[in-house]
């Protein structure tokens, strides 16, 4: 009995011990979570994904469009070499906005990081943010401004090829529809010319009736308007994400600027305490050597 004991007493031991290394563990990962900026999270997630969708889907759709007017609308090179002069220079800028974006999205995720701690320690410590700090905010909060500004240009640009995607697919569709009692299909023509595509002289510059239908059956037109269509998607959700970190980032600066404020009014509340203290303290003095 005496044996069974000790080792009843060290199993009790060993067991409160594991208990406070799991409440230890918890508390570290709940700690841990705290600090997650969780609105620069979802806002990254969403400009990543809005940035992929844009320029993967974008870049595809220009390819097959080059390949569809080559093959339908403009078999002479030197009619559509603008064009494709044109098409070239946005593939690159997409492939400038895709690594521009993805840097500039880890950035805004790190400055969440930082500006949430940041808050929590000012709030909970003596520490201070700089004005440094402080004006690092302020200019993301602008870029980011210019930058949301020149992304709603670009969606409103992207939904130009949506625009004449879809009535080339609007055309074909009527004219494969048995309510539309469409006595000459040869007279229904699509005439990209009219767009300022490729030039007036580029031949043939349009499509019509069976020829047209063709095209619309053909995969380079069914892939590249579907595509569009999910690149003004992204462009429209990526500037969602650049209001989200707008949102965020004014947030953050607000709450900074807060923060200095309650620090300064707390030191001269500091000061004056102390300044009354030491008076009282000297009058006390006066006092006890007056009655000596």
């Amino acid at each position: 009995m005496d044996g069974t004991k000790p080792a009843m007493e060290s199993n009790a031991e060993e067991t409160q011990e594991e208990g406070q290394d799991s409440k230890g563990c918890f508390e570290c990962c709940i700690k841990c979570l705290g600090g997650v900026p969780y609105a620069s999270l979802v806002a990254t997630i969403l400009c990543f994904s809005g940035v992929a969708l844009f320029c993967g889907c974008g870049h595809v759709a220009l390819t097959g469009t080059l390949t569809m007017l080559e093959n339908h609308f403009s078999r002479v090179t030197a009619d559509h070499a603008t064009l494709a002069m044109v098409i070239q220079i946005l593939q690159y800028i997409i492939y400038g906005i895709a690594s521009f974006f993805f840097v500039y999205a880890v950035v805004l995720l790190a400055e969440g990081f930082y500006t949430t701690s940041a808050i929590k320690k000012e709030l909970q410590s003596d520490f201070k943010t700089t004005v440094c700090g402080r004006c690092i905010t302020a200019f993301f909060m602008f870029l980011t401004y210019i930058l949301a500004l020149a992304f709603l240009a670009i969606f409103g640009f992207t939904a130009i090829p949506v625009f004449l995607f879809f009535n080339m697919w609007n055309t074909c569709a009527a004219m494969k529809s048995p309510d539309a009692n469409i006595t000459s299909p040869d007279s229904i023509c699509v005439d990209v010319r009219q767009y300022g595509i490729i030039p007036w002289n580029a031949t043939p510059g349009k499509a019509c009736g069976a020829t047209l239908g063709d095209i619309c059956n053909t995969s380079e037109f069914y892939l590249s308007y579907h595509l569009y269509i999910v690149a003004f998607a992204g462009a429209g959700a990526t500037v969602i994400a650049l209001i989200h970190y707008l949102m965020i980032l004014g947030a953050n600066w607000a709450y900074l600027k807060s923060a200095v404020s309650t620090h300064e009014y707390q030191d001269i509340k500091t000061k004056d305490d102390q300044d009354l203290e030491a008076e009282a303290r000297s009058k006390e003095g006066q006092n006890s050597s007056s009655y000596s």
